[in-house]
């Protein structure tokens, strides 16, 4: 089992102990997730698949708080913000707007990417290396700012 995954099965227990429900039902929400994967697609989930699912949970909420926001339906929208709140306790650090320029400015020398064809190239070289540490929606439209 992937060390992050135990990791959320002990904090379900200790929250499960500590009666904190609201928090107890990210968490389960969470392991629904990564339950799901691993039957449709019959593996065992490593910390990269789980990161990644990890990820696409709090992308999910920031736009579901967009759209609550915009019809004014703030409790909902604070309810998505605890569940991102909990969701990122699971992420690794965030990396900063420097090293982010950094690791695009490696993987595009790295690539030898002259163009926005050799895009691709350079998100292969980037993806293992951000996932669930920065917005891959961002990263890429840098990249197409230096490729074009």
């Amino acid at each position: 089992m992937s060390e992050l995954k135990q990791r959320i099965t002990e904090d379900m227990k200790t929250a499960m102990k500590a009666h904190e429900k609201e928090r107890l039902g990210v968490i389960r929400l969470i392991q629904a997730a990564l339950k799901q994967k691993e039957v449709d697609e019959r593996i065992e989930l490593t910390d990269t698949d789980v990161l990644a699912i990890l990820d696409k949970m709090v992308k999910q909420r920031k736009d579901s708080i967009e759209q609550f926001e915009a019809a004014n339906r703030q409790e909902l929208a604070d309810k998505e913000k605890y569940e991102i709140s909990v969701i990122q306790n699971y992420l690794p650090q965030a990396l900063t707007t420097d090293e982010i320029n950094t690791l695009i400015a490696a993987a595009i020398t790295a690539s030898g990417a002259k163009a926005m064809a050799d895009m691709g190239k350079v998100m292969a070289i980037l993806k293992p290396q951000l996932q669930g540490r920065a917005d891959l929606g961002a990263v890429s439209k840098q990249i197409k700012d230096k490729l074009s």
